[in-house]
């Protein structure tokens, strides 16, 4: 008896469809701008990215004009994923688990540099540069 129900157990594991999907997307305000998510590139906003494991998550945006954007992210794992029911809700279960989370980042646009500022730091780089100075960057 306990053989057969070993048996049964471990067949329904094997022939179980059941999984868990992750995924992360994140929108910019405004759109198109770039994204990295734990230092590496994901692409431009709007974008999506699988995640595999919950926590605390580096969001970085970048865009011409706009101030960059660093944030730390929580992602918190939902009940069905405290032992030991992940292993029922990602083996177990005969039917697909979404965990969509979605983040919207407003950025602020760069403001307006002065053009005599500009002039007076190239003429600095340049002199420092000329004297063997290391230029910053």
């Amino acid at each position: 008896m306990k053989k057969s129900l070993i048996l049964l157990l471990c067949g329904l594991t094997i022939i179980s469809t059941g999984c868990l999907r992750r995924r992360l997307t994140i929108r910019s305000n405004p759109p198109g701008a770039l994204v990295y998510v734990d230092d590496v590139q994901i692409g431009h906003s709007p974008v999506s990215v699988p995640f595999t494991y919950y926590g605390t998550r580096t969001i970085r945006l970048e865009k011409d004009r706009f101030k960059t954007v660093e944030v730390q992210q929580n992602i918190n794992s939902p009940w069905y994923q405290t032992p030991p029911l992940d292993f029922v809700s990602e083996v177990l279960l005969p039917f697909e688990i979404r965990d969509e989370r979605a983040v919207n980042i407003d950025m602020l646009p760069l403001e307006p540099t002065n053009e005599s500022e500009v002039l007076n730091r190239a003429k600095q780089i340049r002199q420092n540069s000329n004297q063997g100075f290391a230029v910053p960057r």
